[in-house]
């Protein structure tokens, strides 16, 4: 299959479904974490996606493309960081919890093997 938008990339995907599954998610976390730890979950996993689709559109500029790329890393793990404070909030439970954990890493796992092999990806 030929990749014609960021939206044709199984990392976008995947990061974009799991962004909703966290959102669907936080709507269930206390009213006290709105401006707090829901709002830094919810605000990490979509920028996960939304550098993602910045790095493909932006794939003229080789090192643009990677340094888009490492902040799409970033969020992820710091998406990661929030499950953990989840989990210890006791917000969600363990499943849930290795559920997500386990498609961030994957998440990343394929933005580092984009990083690694930009001749691939950028025009």
């Amino acid at each position: 299959m030929k990749i014609r938008t960021h939206k044709d990339l199984e990392v976008y995907q995947i990061s974009f479904n799991a962004a909703m599954e966290i959102f669907e998610l936080t709507k269930n976390f206390p009213k006290e974490e709105m401006y707090s730890l829901t709002d830094q979950i919810r605000r990490s996993s979509c920028s996960v996606s939304g550098n993602i689709a910045e790095a493909f559109r932006s794939r003229r500029y080789l090192k643009f493309f990677i340094s888009k790329l490492t902040i799409s890393e970033s969020e992820a793990a710091e998406t990661q960081v929030w499950l953990d404070f989840s989990l210890s909030c006791k917000y969600i439970d363990k499943a849930t919890y290795n559920n997500l954990f386990d498609k961030y890493d994957h998440i990343i796992s394929m933005i580092v093997n984009m990083k690694k092999q930009p001749d691939k990806w950028t025009l």
